[in-house]
Parts: structure tokens; C-alpha cells; sequence
């Protein structure tokens, strides 16, 4: 033993594996936050996937500010809705309500960004819209998807 420690050669191998495995083991539990814009296109895109289509109505279209969002209490609003931040300018919010095994869902998606692909000009409440929805969680659903429209 103090063969290998008076002969510092072999100790820079292990040391230089020692600090590299220390800064891999930090890099690991150091994640980045994710993009909440981005979580909600690949919960858009998921949806857009793997969901079943069920017909749905639409409630109504809201232009909301932020700080009402978050405290509006007649309405459920699902997770992501919850978390999807937007600039601090209002969002528009697409209200819609469909029903799956007899259980009736109302939720709202945040369509800030999408008003082009909805054509709102022709949407009316109690129209007819078809919903894509998780077939595993019901409650997890979308009208509009990058690459999709349930609005006719």
C-alpha cells in the first residue's frame, strides 16, 4: 500500500476516474426544467397518436388573463392547461365538454397560439366537435392538435 501511494502515478488514473464520475453523477441530478410549451405539444402530439375520437361539444371560447385562470372556480381545468404558462398576455381558451362510458367531462385546452388552425370565426357554442382522448385516462383530452382539428 505505500508502494501505490508513494508512487503518485497511479494515482492520477484514479483520480481522474473519481472526478469524472463526480461531475457525471452531478450532471445527472442537475435536469434542466422542461419547457412547459413544449410538454403540453408532445401531450398534443401523444393525444394526436394514440387517441380515440368521441363526439364532443364546444361550451365556449374564453379570452382569459392569467391571474383568472388560475383561480376560476366553476371549472375544472385539467393539469396541463394548469401549468402551460404563456406570455403575460391572455389566453384563449377553448371550453368543450364529451362523454365517455357514461362519465361527462367538461374541460377547457389553450388554443393561444392555434386561433389560425380553429378557424374561431366559425365556431359557436353547442356546435359539434369531435374529441381525441387517452383511452387509459378518459379525462386527458384535445380539439385541436398541431397536425389535427376536431372542429367542423
Amino acid at each position: 500500500m505505500k508502494e501505490l501511494v508513494s508512487d503518485w502515478h497511479n494515482l492520477v488514473p484514479a483520480i481522474g476516474i473519481a472526478v469524472v464520475t463526480a461531475i457525471g453523477i452531478f450532471f445527472l441530478f442537475q435536469r434542466k426544467p422542461e419547457d412547459p410549451m413544449e410538454m403540453e405539444r408532445s401531450r398534443r402530439a401523444y393525444l394526436n397518436r394514440v387517441g380515440r375520437i368521441a363526439e364532443g361539444h364546444v361550451v365556449e371560447i374564453v379570452d382569459q388573463a392569467r391571474a383568472t385562470i388560475a383561480t376560476k372556480g366553476e371549472r375544472k381545468l385539467s393539469s396541463a392547461l394548469k401549468r402551460t404558462p404563456v406570455a403575460d398576455g391572455p389566453r384563449k381558451l377553448l371550453y368543450y365538454s364529451y362523454a365517455i362510458s357514461g362519465v361527462t367531462y367538461e374541460t377547457a385546452q389553450d388554443i393561444t397560439g392555434m386561433e389560425e388552425r380553429a378557424h374561431l370565426g366559425r365556431v359557436a357554442s353547442g356546435q359539434t366537435a369531435s374529441v381525441k382522448y387517452d383511452p387509459s385516462n378518459p379525462s386527458n383530452s384535445i380539439l385541436l392538435a398541431d397536425d389535427w382539428s376536431g372542429l367542423h
